[in-house]
């Protein structure tokens, strides 16, 4: 028998551990503690708060027997709603394409009893929801719902690489095994383009400056990336260091994960996935997502494939912000197919 100590578990540091790796309580679920991870207005490390909830089941009124879409899959807060609402009978085809969330998502809802022949999940950008259909061999669905926000579980863990708070690989990569890391774009974007993608993604006023500083650079980490926009920002007023990093962080991994360009397709064959009279909404969280939704959605009523959308954007009710403040930003849209459909 070994004379050597049982190694003990490290000690819980305190209600509101600060670094995610220490925050063990809420990751597994302890009860006690996401009570009091809630009650201060936040969200359990490894978790994620749907947004809208209420709001999106009245707008896409799911009933048994019918067939839904979740093109953001996420941690399964939306989807867990709409199923029981669709049995029975019902059916839904949940899309996401990070391979680090979506078996935990897909475990913990087959757990909870949603099988296979309720639920399906797929590996799958939003954008392939056409292919995703016609390899279960729908011809449309009466609803589909996409949010398109990060996953509170991709913000807070700093080895995904998309907090500004805490340091991580500069990755940023919904789907880690494809494509090029932010390190790897910033290093070989030149300038121009960079000062582009700041502004077209994040509306970035200061771009130029920024890209200058930026462009070209070896960036290992996150805290790399903001000390380099420190520098650039060291002549200006204290004030827009918080906003400018944010707003960087957020035009990368725009660019990295390509999701304007994924967005524009998946709207141009919407109207197509949906069967007439069908419902659609989109949750978005920043102004580049919500221009293109509107326009889309617009576009498609004065073309026909719409019969109606929304004139005035729908945001969470002032006491989801308070108990939910990362749903603050968020904008619904939605639209319904027209029964006519000219195709």
């Amino acid at each position: 028998m070994s004379d050597l100590p049982h190694p003990r578990r490290p000690r819980y540091a305190g209600k509101n551990p600060r670094h995610f790796d220490l925050k063990y309580k809420e990751q597994r679920s302890d009860p006690l503690t996401l009570a009091k991870v809630l009650e201060a207005g936040k969200t359990p490390a490894g978790t994620h708060r749907p947004i809208l909830v209420a709001e999106i089941l009245e707008l896409l009124h799911p009933v048994p027997g019918e067939k839904f879409v979740d093109a953001t899959l996420g941690h399964g807060g939306h989807t867990s709603a709409l199923l029981p609402r669709l049995a029975p009978g019902g059916e839904l085809l949940a899309l996401d394409l990070d391979p680090i969330e979506q078996p935990k998502t897909a475990a913990r809802l087959r757990a909870a009893g949603f099988g296979e022949d309720r639920l399906h999940v797929r590996l799958s950008n939003y954008a392939g929801i056409g292919k995703a259909l016609a390899e279960l061999g729908w011809n449309g669905a009466h609803g589909i719902l996409a949010d398109l926000g990060l996953s509170s579980m991709q913000i807070d863990d700093p080895s995904r690489g998309f907090s500004v708070k805490f340091d991580g690989p500069l990755d940023m990569r919904i789907n880690p095994q494809r494509g090029l890391s932010a390190q790897e774009f910033l290093a070989t974007c030149d300038a121009a383009t960079l000062a582009d993608v700041l502004i077209e993604n994040a509306d970035e006023p200061l771009a130029p400056l920024l890209a200058e500083a930026l462009a070209g650079k070896k960036c290992v980490t996150t805290t790399d990336l903001r000390a380099l926009i420190g520098t650039a920002l060291a002549h200006r007023p204290p004030d827009l260091l918080a906003p400018t990093v944010r707003r960087v962080f957020q035009a990368i991994r725009i660019a990295v994960n390509q999701e304007f360009s994924s967005l524009d397709a998946f709207l141009r064959v919407l109207p197509f996935c949906l069967l007439p009279g069908g419902r659609v909404a989109i949750l978005s969280f920043h102004s580049g997502e919500d221009r293109r939704v509107k326009k889309a959605f617009q576009s498609g009523v004065r073309e026909g494939l719409y019969a109606a959308t929304n004139r005035e954007v729908i945001r969470p009710t002032a006491a989801e912000q308070q108990s939910n403040p990362r749903s603050t930003p968020a904008k619904l849209r939605w639209a319904i197919r027209s029964t006519d459909f000219p195709g």
